[in-house]
């Protein structure tokens, strides 16, 4: 991809020090870094990124860059392969998962799309589970006694019907 001489680029620093060079309508996918930039008015900046690793960074913003991309090239085709990558971007193990999940999340780079995405492949991933498989495939340890489990299910029978 060529960009234009206008292009503005924006430094990003993972938690872990790594920094990533990004063109700033990548930059702005994420609500977080579009409005310091715009609070600082600043041509060039380093803008930290607290909490987020370099690995999941670095996978946000090859993320951004896809949908830049996509919304540019607005066609048939271009919707179809932005969905196989969206399906091929979330094969990624449990941990990782939920790392971007928390890294798009509204508290750090707030990017609604990346949100919905990972979270709709866990919703995806617990939809047909009983709630014991789903304690057992995120390990989750029951906190009720049986006794305990059994009075709540009572309580909120229209829940599990």
């Amino acid at each position: 991809m060529s960009s234009s001489s206008s292009s503005k680029v924006i430094v990003l620093k993972s938690s872990d020090g790594e920094t990533f060079e990004v063109e700033e309508e990548v930059a702005f996918q994420s609500q977080t870094i579009k409005r310091m930039i715009e609070d600082v008015c600043a041509d060039t900046a380093c803008i930290p990124i607290d909490n987020v690793t370099g690995k999941i960074l670095s996978m946000v913003i090859q993320y951004c860059k896809q949908h830049v991309e996509s919304c540019k090239n607005d066609d048939t085709k271009s919707e179809l392969e932005l969905k196989a990558f969206d399906s091929d971007f979330v094969e990624v193990d449990q941990e990782t998962l939920f790392d971007l999940i928390l890294a798009a999340s509204s508290s750090k780079l707030d990017i609604k799309s990346l949100v919905e995405l990972t979270c709709q492949t866990v919703a995806d991933m617990i939809k047909t589970k009983t709630p014991e498989e789903i304690r057992k495939y995120f390990n989750i340890k029951k906190e009720f006694t049986p006794k305990e489990e059994k009075a709540f299910i009572r309580e909120n029978a229209w829940a599990f019907e």
